[in-house]
């Protein structure tokens, strides 16, 4: 045992389980800039653009300029709602997939300059970056690398490959534009992952900046756009993970020696995109501090989508409950009845009386590494301790509920650490409402293919182009398995995935200790995505399917 780690158990008190002196030399550590990130927990995305208004005529590749016309176009009511929920941060899609621009550019031919609004000489990107500045909101952007305009695909990808050198200038030349001309930027989405080298641009103009997936990311995708972050959620990632630039929320590994935080990406409609057909949609009040227990609560940051109108207004309705959102958030959580902070393995609370509790509220030191494995939370009911919860992860925020019970202290005991604890915050609260209740339905499962001895020969590879895009209706993760319900075995010898017609392989990979299972992450809904399999089997007669299931 080293000097340090000696010390640190003299003073702190050993866990119940150590998990030895060197976890704690080789845990992962955040940067100063992560942390404050993570301290953000609610953000707000702003997804307006093209989509937002109907595709006319047949066979055009996107929405005629002419029909985009934000006349009422109100980023300060943008930011108004934004701030009702408590976000502190916007992060705005200055380009999405269709390739609109909205910010004045000489790099596209589709862009604000090209439309009726401020005769052409609107800029949305700097309206919003002042409005953010005046308020002290942070400002991030989402600069999509697909580009439908010059038939760029997912990470920036150029369908036509004479087309990609041509395409990595242009791209180059919009990051350098929105980085240099508008403030600081908190954060950056590359969303899908992004293959063009930016790295001297960020290290220019937004070294701190937090980056969403590719090779430069700092944060990463928790996997879902349905709100909610695993449990546990751990913070560090492998190397190998956090290279890939498209780890998610599965990917966390309490020894991981990459520190790269979950954000939750999440929609308040059904949809990322204002439409007059998903007003039905909008989320009700449960259903939000559903998703705020199960990402923020977990340890993750939530980043709530608003999808202005076709007059450039975030809808009356959709501001109401966003407000409403956010005040049960202070509502709950603004006032403790007690709390305090704490080090090592049994941090206890004096509550001063007897005083009904129903939810606790515990945050690391995250500076120091997210060190707890596992912790128990009891209550002291007439002298004796009960138990009330019990946990893994706890990281940035865990929030605890359950059933009312009258205790007049809570201590919080650690079972299982890489090193001694530092809770920054231990806190009780009663709210008089429940936690987020039971987790969604189970997994549908879909059938893509069925073989036989017939349709798979003996002693020979064969190749399977199944298209799964029809059964993906939703960006998250997707796990493909090749089911013997028959006969002999089968082997899978490679798995590739084509979205647009363009090869992604990192947006696919094999566990270790199976030949039959194919984990696919996908960033987006595309009806063109294929994935390509190769198989095999021996001599004897084989029958099964290959069957797709979500795993969110």
């Amino acid at each position: 045992m080293n000097r340090r780690t000696f010390v640190e158990l003299a003073l702190l008190g050993a866990p119940a389980t150590l998990m030895g002196a060197q976890a704690a030399k080789r845990m992962a550590l955040p940067t100063r800039e992560q942390r404050e990130w993570q301290d953000l927990e609610l953000e707000t995305f702003i997804h307006f653009g093209p989509k937002t208004w109907p595709r006319s005529g047949s066979g055009k590749l996107y929405t005629p300029v002419e029909e985009i016309t934000p006349e009422k176009l109100d980023v300060e009511q943008w930011a108004d709602v934004a701030e009702s929920m408590g976000s502190r941060q916007i992060v705005f899609t200055a380009k999405h997939g269709a390739g609109f621009c909205w910010w004045q550019t000489e790099t596209s031919p589709y862009g604000v300059k090209e439309i009726s609004w401020r005769h052409g000489k609107g800029d949305v990107m700097r309206d919003l970056a002042a409005c953010c500045h005046r308020r002290g909101i942070k400002l991030g952007v989402y600069l999509s690398p697909r580009d439908l305009v010059f038939g760029v695909e997912t990470g920036g990808r150029s369908v036509d490959p004479a087309g990609q050198e041509n395409y990595n200038r242009i791209y180059r030349q919009q990051l350098t534009e929105i980085l240099s001309r508008y403030g600081n930027i908190g954060e950056i989405w590359f969303d899908g992952n992004l293959i063009i080298d930016v790295g001297d641009i960020l290290q220019r103009y937004a070294p701190k900046a937090m980056v969403f997936q590719s090779q430069y990311c700092t944060i990463r995708w928790v996997g879902n756009e349905i709100g909610f972050a695993p449990d546990p959620n751990w913070n560090a990632v492998s190397a190998e993970a956090a290279r890939s630039g498209v780890a998610t929320a599965k990917d966390g590994d309490p020894e991981g020696d990459r520190w790269l935080p979950v954000e939750v990406d999440a929609r308040i409609r059904s949809e990322w995109f204002w439409s007059p057909t998903n007003e039905a949609t909008l989320k009700s009040l449960d259903e939000l501090m559903a998703m705020y227990y199960r990402s923020v609560g977990h340890g993750a940051c939530l980043l709530l989508d608003q999808g202005p109108d076709r007059s450039g207004l975030i809808p009356a309705g959709d501001a109401r409950r966003t407000a409403e959102f956010g005040a049960e958030i202070r509502r709950r959580f603004t006032k403790s009845l007690a709390e305090t902070r704490g080090r090592g393995s049994t941090v206890e609370l004096q509550l001063g009386r007897t005083a009904a509790i129903d939810h606790v509220i515990t945050m690391e030191d995250l500076a120091q590494g997210q060190r707890v494995r596992e912790y128990r939370i009891e209550g002291l009911i007439a002298g004796e301790w009960h138990e009330l919860a019990v946990g893994k992860s706890v990281g940035q925020k865990k929030i605890d509920a359950f059933k009312p019970v009258d205790v007049s202290a809570v201590r919080w005991h650690c079972t299982k650490s890489a090193a001694a604890p530092i809770l920054r915050k231990l806190a009780v609260y009663h709210v008089g409402a429940q936690g987020p209740g039971q987790a969604g339905p189970p997994p549908i499962y879909h059938t893509l293919y069925e073989w036989n001895e017939q349709s798979l020969p003996a002693d020979a590879n064969v190749t399977w182009d199944l298209n799964i895009g029809p059964y993906c209706a939703e960006a998250g993760q997707y796990e493909v398995t090749l089911v013997v319900t028959g006969g002999g075995g089968i082997l899978l010898r490679s798995a590739t995935l084509f979205m647009g017609g363009v090869e992604t392989p990192e947006f696919v990979k094999r566990p270790a200790g199976t030949d039959r299972v194919v984990l696919v992450s996908l960033p987006g809904v595309n009806p063109s995505v294929k994935l390509r399999m190769v198989v095999s089997r021996r001599r004897d007669p084989s029958f099964g399917q290959v069957m797709l299931r979500r795993i969110d």
